[in-house]
């Protein structure tokens, strides 16, 4: 998984909620929205419940929030095929319960399938190397649009 390869309609330069769960909550409604306009269908509400709940159940058991101003708030899920991703940026930033204590700025929200379990943990360990790097993380804190917030992620891809 590439952050490079997301549309713009998968990146929220401005997340409007100010509480960890309402910011999993506003980017599973519009992940699920774009996924809708991609697949040109209309999923159930139940998947889109359920999904809540499976990212907040994670969430409960122990905080997403890796440090530095990130946080990467994944689940498992029966009802989609493919791995679905969208990023929020938060220039306030959002108590998150990190392990450093610090707001995070910057969410990566991803499900995979449950029959590609094994997808997250190279998924996460992406995620985290690529956010590790203080210059991209205030590259994004700088950028204004998604296009731009898109133009840090491709600057920075990793090939392979």
């Amino acid at each position: 998984m590439n952050l490079a390869s997301l549309n713009p309609e998968q990146i929220v330069p401005e997340l409007q909620s100010t509480d960890h769960l309402e910011v999993i909550s506003e980017l599973v409604g519009l992940l699920f929205d774009y996924l809708e306009q991609v697949q040109h269908i209309s999923l159930p509400e139940a998947i889109k419940e359920n999904t809540y709940a499976n990212l907040t159940q994670r969430e409960e058991k122990i905080s997403t929030g890796i440090g530095s101003g990130v946080a990467i708030p994944h689940a498992f899920s029966e009802d989609i095929d493919e791995m679905a991703v969208i990023f929020g940026r938060s220039k306030k930033g959002v108590e998150f319960e990190a392990v450093d204590n610090n707001p995070v700025h910057f969410i990566v929200l991803f499900i995979v399938p449950q029959k590609d379990y094994h997808q997250h943990l190279q998924t996460l360990a992406a995620i985290a190397k690529l956010f590790t790097r203080s210059d991209i993380r205030k590259e994004l804190a700088l950028a204004e649009t998604r296009d731009d917030i898109l133009a840090v992620f491709k600057k920075h891809a990793v090939n392979g």
